[in-house]
């Protein structure tokens, strides 16, 4: 590729990201507001154009690539996730004997990707009963707080469950690059749960 094409791949790729900054932005006004309406629409659009140009936002690096297939795959699991960890915590809450026996776990993080570590995050906060304290954007490591936790074969179970929930969004989301990584190592260490 010549230098000049390089340039417009490069300023093309910082277009989609931006786009994608965007429309996540007026996605979060939608959800903020819980109603979608041409007026929540239309304002949720110019706030996020004011804060594109008055605040830095860091470049999205989305790698413009999207699976369907395991984007169900993640949204079907988390789901589950969410059902079977809300009746847990139900449980527990209900459960005038129980004694907490919690813990904070280290969990490493394989991706390099910021937008799919920021959605691990996420996707780890919203289950019920566990929640991340602390993320280490250089170390790529994540701290979690997770509820009802009784012996160290638990620890190892949930960590590598969580490193799935990763594993899932990169199939996702992920460049070519990251997908052939994540496969190869997956090869070596074992399947998704």
């Amino acid at each position: 590729m010549s230098p000049t094409s390089d340039k417009l791949l490069a300023k093309r790729v910082g277009r989609v990201g931006a786009l994608v900054a965007q429309l996540g932005l007026v996605a979060i006004w939608i959800l903020l507001w819980g109603q979608l309406d041409w007026m929540t629409l239309l304002t949720g659009i110019i706030i996020a154009i004011v804060v594109g140009q008055i605040f830095y936002l860091p470049p999205v690096d989305f790698g413009g690539r999207f699976s369907l297939w395991h984007f169900t795959l993640f949204m079907s699991r988390m789901l589950i996730d969410i059902f079977i960890a809300s009746i847990q915590v139900a449980w527990l809450a209900m459960n005038w004997r129980y004694t907490p026996k919690n813990a904070i776990i280290e969990l490493d993080l394989h991706t390099h990707n910021d937008l799919i570590m920021t959605w691990t995050v996420e996707s780890i906060s919203l289950v019920p009963g566990t929640i991340v304290v602390e993320a280490d954007r250089e170390k790529r490591r994540l701290f979690l707080h997770i509820l009802h936790v009784t012996t160290p074969q638990e620890v190892e179970k949930i960590r590598r469950h969580m490193q799935d929930t990763e594993a899932r969004l990169t199939l996702a989301f992920g460049t070519h690059e990251e997908v052939r990584q994540l496969r190869a190592e997956r090869q070596n260490g074992g399947g998704l749960s």
